[in-house]
Formats: C-alpha cells, structure tokens, sequence
C-alpha cells in the first residue's frame, strides 16, 4: 500500500472539513474515528475485511449487536454501534479503558453526596461531565455503592481500651412510611489509651430513651468497647440510665458542663447573663473538686434570691458536673464537656443541611458514616492526650499478680532444690 505524505495538521482539518456539516463536528468527527477503531480492531480479530474471502480467517461477521451500547464522554453521551463476530465476543479495547473513566465519574458524584450536594443536584454534575439522562435514582444506585465501607467502618472490632467515651445525638429528618419525621443519629467517639481520638459507633433510632441508649452502648461492648472510665454527655436521663445498666460500676458518668451552664443561663435575665456565665467558670477553674463546691456554694449563696431557678439547677447538677476532678488534671479541659463532639456534630450538620430530608434511615446512616470515616481518618494519626497519663488510670489493672510462691526444699546433702509448681510440671507433660 502507498504511503500517504499528508501531514498530521492537514489531515485533520480534511477530517474536520468534512464534518463541517454537522451539528458538532468535533463530536462527529469522534463518532467516526470510534467506528474506524472498532472495524479495525474486528478486522484483526476475524483476519479479513467485510465480504473478503480469505482462506486465513478466524471467524465470520455477523452484523451488529441488536441494542446500542450508550457511553459516556466528555464531549458527550454517544450510541455505539459494536460489531458482533458470529462466534465468540468482541469489546472494543477503547470501552475496557472507560471502564476506568467510568469510576472516577463515579467516584465524583459519591464526593459530591458526601460533600452535601443532594442527588438531584448531581444530575448537572453529571450533565457538566457530558453526561445526560441521569436520574436521582441512577446517582442513589451509585451512592449505594459507599454502604460497604461504611458497614465495614461501623462494625469493626474494638481492640483497645477506651478510658473515655463521648457520646451524643443530633436529629435529622428522615422519610419513613410515606412521612418526614425526627430521628435521632447518635454517635459515639473514645480517646484509646494510646491517645488517640476514634469514632467508635453510629446508630440511627427514633427516640433517646434508655432501651434505645442501652441498644446503642451495648453494640459498643459486643464490638469489643472495654476500659471506659468515663463517660461524658448531656443531661438524658436515658443515657444516665443505660450506662448504670451496660458499663461495670467503676464507670463514672461527666455531665457536660457547657450544658449545663446553658441550662443556668436560660434561666437567668439577659443583663444578667454575663455576670452569672463568668461566675461560674470560676468554679470549673478551681484547682480541685473540694475548691469547685465551695465557690459553688459561694455563688449559689450570692445569687439565690436573685434567681432562684438558675441556683437551683447549679445545686442539682453540682455532684455529676464535677466528676471530672477524679480524674488526671491533664485531662480536666477535655473530659469536662462534650466539646469534642459538638464540633464533629458541626461538621456533620454542614453536610446533611443540603439534603434536607433524608429519603430513608439508610440514606442518612450512608451520608453521616462516610462523613464519619473521613474525620476518623485524620484523627487517627493525632495524638489527643498523653498516653502516660491514660496508662495511669489502669495502673491498678495493669498490676501483675505475683507467682506462686516455689516450694523450696533442702535435699539430704544440703543443696536446695527446686520443686516445679503445678503449672510448670503440666506445661512439661504437654
């Protein structure tokens, strides 16, 4: 065959010349050169053209496949016509390299779900892509493809020890049964003793009362939860409850203390509001727990007849809102409240506020989790608090109970001789 001396430039303004036609040449022009790719791509495969009789060949034509394959691409979606020999299959080589672009569309509308752009927004994304004709329900069945990780993530084994648990809910709409209602996602985060920040669980339930906090802290023990020390929350009685129920009685209970002094506050007058807030930090910073009640009682005198509502939620809650002093004063600023996960209800919250209203209990499970890997990710390489310091609070646990004592005889010729114990003269005979 003669070679053509036609150079790159020219020979592609020939091909964009006889496009010139059409709607979008550019397109057209690529519509074609997919054609050319998959009749050569055939042609090497069968080992001879279109009506060639070549006593060579592998296999026989036999026309097209009877249903377009519909792919998508950056200058938009096109309808291939794919080649069908009579005996065996053909893929062309240039859809097994989509396969790939595929997955990153995909993983675009699965970061932007995560990131709270809402299913039906994403039909745009996906538009701005050269994507038409994706539904809300075609990106939902793409999101559905994050639930793996996300059931991975929330049902892995708990090894360590957790001396400090956080836990709290926050309230998303979901549709359940044809109607849009409250449902409570709480979540739980640990610091290990190796002073790491972990998120340790996420459980979507209708209600916060004590059979509902019971369920949740129990999954928690049955992944492996042990160690906890303390656990820090706002008032619930139900949350109050299940710990007494599901911890061990050496597990003390920490009512946050912003809460708390909201709590106050809301029950004092809005000139008085400052006055009474720096009052009471002065009683969280006191050097010990003995301190914190006298200034208490201190305040609690110098404004009852003032406001007598506010003085007597202080009285109420001083015992659970001090249980912090127990512990390593390290730890006090970070035990003391649930701060920590305030600030990870936040970022929660920035997400989930585009979608509104979750179309199901699974779709704000699948949102929130993935949210929840993210920050788990980065927290796992932060060290949150000295891991001397949280050794510390197991120092009894980690005591080693001494062996038994060897019984020691003095044979007839005065050598000592050392009888072996029970464990040693049956490790011997195994």
């Amino acid at each position: 065959m003669a070679k053509v001396n036609v150079s790159k430039e020219e020979l592609f303004c020939k091909l964009l010349g006889s496009f010139k036609g059409k709607a979008d040449p550019i397109r057209a022009m690529f519509e074609w050169l997919t054609e050319e790719m998959m009749e050569g791509e055939m042609l090497e495969k069968i080992g001879a053209d279109k009506y060639e009789r070549n006593p060579n060949r592998k296999g026989q034509r036999a026309g097209t496949r009877s249903k377009p394959r519909r792919w998508d691409t950056r200058l938009g979606t096109i309808s291939l016509r794919i080649p069908k020999p009579r005996n065996g299959g053909y893929v062309p080589s240039f859809l097994e390299r989509g396969k790939r672009s595929e997955k990153a569309l995909a993983s675009v509308v699965m970061e932007a779900f995560i990131c709270g752009v809402s299913t039906r927004k994403m039909e745009k994304v996906a538009q701005a892509f050269g994507v038409k004709d994706m539904s809300a329900t075609q990106v939902s069945i793409l999101c559905e493809e994050l639930d793996e990780k996300v059931e991975k993530f929330l049902n892995r084994k708990l090894k360590d020890r957790y001396p400090y648990l956080f836990i709290d809910a926050l309230y998303e709409k979901v549709r359940e049964d044809s109607e849009v209602g409250n449902q409570a996602a709480v979540i739980a985060i640990g610091v290990n003793e190796l002073g790491h920040r972990e998120i340790l669980g996420l459980m979507i339930m209708p209600t916060e009362d004590e059979e509902s906090w019971k369920l949740f802290l129990r999954s928690l023990v049955e992944r492996g939860l042990k160690g906890v020390k303390l656990v820090i929350s706002d008032k619930n009685l139900g949350i109050k409850a299940a710990i007494g129920k599901v911890f061990n009685a050496g597990t003390q209970w920490q009512r946050c203390k912003v809460h708390t002094m909201r709590n106050i506050l809301c029950r004092v007058g809005q000139k008085s509001k400052k006055e009474i807030a720096n009052a009471l930090k002065v009683i969280f910073a006191q050097p010990s727990k003995a301190k914190a009640k006298e200034e208490a009682r201190r305040v609690i005198k110098e404004y009852e007849k003032r406001f007598p509502e506010a003085m007597n939620t202080l009285e109420n809650a001083l015992d659970e809102v001090l249980t912090f002093y127990s512990f390593p004063p390290e730890h006090w600023k970070k035990i003391s409240s649930t701060n920590p996960l305030e600030r990870l209800n936040r970022e929660v919250r920035r997400r989930t506020r585009v979608v509104g209203v979750f179309p199901s209990k699974n779709s704000c499970r699948r949102l929130m989790g993935m949210v929840l890997v993210e920050q788990h990710e980065d927290w796992i390489t932060q060290i949150y608090m000295d891991p001397e310091k949280l050794r510390e609070l197991y120092a009894e646990e980690n005591k080693i109970e001494p062996m038994p004592l060897q019984k020691i005889e003095r044979s007839m010729i005065g050598i000592e001789v050392i009888q072996p114990t029970a464990i040693e003269r049956a490790l011997v005979l195994a």
